[in-house]
């Protein structure tokens, strides 16, 4: 019996273009699928307007590839005679090489569609709640039993005795996959539902601007969003300790005896949360306010149950404690104020500043450009201050929540153009010093027509 024959046994022709007609079929499979389901996707994308389905056809369609034509090589393979020598080794070969492309194909769905959600709530700034920390944890968890498995997959194909982990995987395994799964569904799903849920049922105050309920529809979404995804989060962990044996019970109990032990120990924290719950109930501020609390003054960028988080002029970001603030002070609530002084000369006509004051503004207010930004023309209440230099003249006006500041550094502008034209004069710091006799003796002097010598 020559080498060849011990190798392939009692091989036939005919066996063989069986096993190569197989694969040719697989081979056609992909060219179809490398075909239609490339355009159908670029259709998808062009309809949808959204770049995920040529993400996902971009990373898998290599693993679908191999996927299809490794399962016509392994199909054209079981056709073969047993006599085969190397076939048993072939198709343990192929059938483990298609379980890891399987597993790593559907780890890497996941991955790109967390990957494209977690780049649309970045760009759009809608992070309601935990939703990306969570959808973190349930991924890292994901890795872990996808690895698990692969691995318990292998060894069975093998013939390794693998059948405890198998029967537990069987039993417990996929409710534990299922977990995660609902979890990170779940999380994503109150992201997306609860914020349109709370503007579409949030009824606008009387004076509140469509930008004040969005901001106040914000805030309350986070804070609700956040607080359920944590009671969802914590009901999923003790179900998964309940499927890997271990009992809840002590843990509740232990539970809830820390957190008594935390309640003593922990009074500011309950604190914060308690002043927390009331600034949100009440309305007091809401993300994207201008605000000054605890002697701190920016814009707020975060609010939950224990803390606000404010952002000043600087740069610089601020975490204030619910519990130290004694006093909020919102500076854009329904509406803002121009709030400024001006000084003039002491020799200027006041009337006539005033009227130029009053006349500016009202440019400023006709303008095309500032006009959907004021509410009422910035004019000259009458002098606030007769300063050392010069005298001080206060100017109010209303604006929108968030524009006083630019709309007083265009009036500012306007005004030294205008006071400029018309020849008055803004102060700066003078000093009077007289050598000798006072000012009033010089002027008694003069006046009598002496001469009065500063020498003297």
């Amino acid at each position: 019996m020559t080498i060849f024959e011990q190798v392939v046994g009692e091989l036939t022709l005919g066996q063989i273009l069986l096993s190569i007609l197989i694969f040719a079929v697989f081979v056609g499979l992909a060219v179809l699928f490398q075909i239609f389901l490339v355009s159908l996707v670029r259709k998808l994308t062009r309809k949808t307007k959204t770049p995920l389905h040529e993400a996902i056809l971009s990373v898998l369609r290599r693993p679908i590839l191999a996927i299809i034509l490794l399962a016509g090589l392994y199909l054209g393979l079981l056709y073969l005679p047993d006599e085969f020598v190397a076939l048993s080794y072939l198709v343990k070969g192929l059938a483990s090489v298609l379980s890891l492309l399987g597993i790593y194909s559907v780890v890497l769905l996941l991955h790109v569609t967390m990957r494209w959600y977690r780049r649309q709530v970045t760009a759009e700034k809608k992070d309601f709640g935990f939703s990306i920390r969570l959808l973190t944890a349930c991924w890292i968890a994901m890795v872990v039993m996808a690895m698990w498995l692969a691995a318990v997959i292998v060894l069975a194909i093998w013939g390794l005795k693998v059948a405890p982990v198998a029967t537990w995987l069987g039993e417990h395994g996929w409710r534990i996959v299922l977990i995660i799964l609902l979890v990170a569904l779940a999380a994503v799903s109150l992201g997306e539902i609860v914020p349109r849920v709370v503007v579409r049922t949030l009824t606008r105050r009387p004076g509140e601007t469509e930008d004040e309920a969005k901001k106040r529809s914000i805030t309350l979404s986070r804070v609700l969003v956040g607080a359920v995804q944590v009671f969802i989060f914590l009901i999923a962990i003790f179900m998964i300790l309940s499927e890997l044996g271990i009992d809840i019970a002590p843990i509740l109990a232990g539970a809830g005896v820390v957190g008594i032990a935390i309640g003593f120990g922990a009074q500011s924290l309950v604190k914060d949360i308690v002043a927390g719950l009331f600034i949100i109930l009440e309305n007091q501020y809401r993300v994207g306010d201008w605000v000054k609390i605890a002697d701190v003054e920016g814009l707020v960028e975060d609010v939950n149950l224990r803390r606000t988080v404010l952002r000043d002029f600087s740069g610089a970001v601020h975490t204030v404690p619910n519990g130290e603030i004694r006093v909020a002070s919102n500076l854009t609530k329904e509406w803002s104020r121009v709030n400024m002084n001006v000084s003039v000369a002491y020799g200027e006509d006041l009337d006539h500043v005033i009227s130029v004051i009053n006349r500016v503004g009202r440019e400023l207010a006709d303008d095309p450009e500032w006009a959907p930004s004021i509410l009422s023309p910035p004019q000259a209440l009458g002098v606030d201050k007769l300063g050392d230099s010069g005298i001080e003249i206060k100017i109010l006006g209303d604006t929108r929540p968030m524009r006083p500041w630019a709309i007083m550094r265009e009036l500012r502008l306007r005004l030294k153009k205008a006071f400029d034209k018309e020849g008055i004069e803004i102060p700066w710091p003078h000093t009077k010093v007289y050598f000798g006799n006072s000012p009033y003796a010089k002027d008694s002097q003069d006046s009598a027509g002496g001469k009065h010598d500063p020498s003297t």
